[in-house]
């Protein structure tokens, strides 16, 4: 059964201690997209609104970094309490091995995070060294997209590399996840579904989130 992870961003910000304790309630970790208006266009929350979830949040907390030079605020994150760091790939590059150190040793978990556009090979020398992966269907950064039918053939391709190495590392997947594509993705061999509008945006947030599971 996939573990559900409803992103915070598509959350009521006039009421968001309503929505935090859903996710306690509903769901199993609380998504934080964090962007730096560098690394993405856009600009999202920060450590106060993250301390803020932090201090009535029952579930793990995963933070997406969207930012240049995540290294610089690695520590930082592991204070306010998050459980799990990812960063982009194309944000750390050759520095990557050294900040999924660096990651571990707060005692986080960590994932390093895929663009559509970088092939997924890209990860293969760290698979060993991460606890997750977050592979991207849809581009960081940007509302509204559209769900890109490759990522499923993305996801077995990982799938199938962790499977022969024989690793406990796990498949997350961020960008157009709903009921409607739910069951395709798990098949595929994802096990963290990232759901922002689907949940937050649905008319039935609870039925969302049983029907993805």
């Amino acid at each position: 059964m996939p573990l559900i992870a409803p992103s915070i961003l598509s959350a009521d910000f006039l009421h968001l201690e309503k929505d935090v304790d859903f996710v306690n309630k509903n769901a199993d970790i609380f998504h934080l997209d964090i962007m730096d208006g560098v690394f993405v266009p856009n600009i999202s929350f920060g450590f106060p609104v993250v301390e803020a979830i932090a201090s009535e949040a029952k579930k793990p907390m995963d933070a997406h970094l969207m930012i240049i030079h995540p290294e610089k605020y690695v520590e930082r994150f592991a204070k306010t309490g998050v459980g799990m760091l990812s960063f982009h790939y194309e944000a750390a590059g050759e520095y990557s091995l050294s900040v999924i150190k660096q990651i571990k040793e707060t005692g986080m978990k960590a994932g390093m995070a895929i663009n559509p556009d970088i092939e997924v090979e890209k990860i293969f020398p760290f698979l060993k060294d991460l606890d997750y992966v977050l592979i991207m269907s849809v581009f960081a950064g940007y509302g509204g997209q559209k769900f890109i039918e490759t990522s499923y053939q993305r996801i077995r391709v990982v799938k199938n590399e962790i499977s022969r190495l024989g690793l406990d590392c796990m498949i997350e997947v961020d960008g157009g996840v709903s009921p409607a594509n739910a069951k395709k993705l798990s098949e595929a061999g994802a096990d963290i579904f990232v759901a922002g509008s689907s949940v937050f945006g649905s008319s039935n947030p609870e039925n969302s989130i049983r029907m993805m599971r």
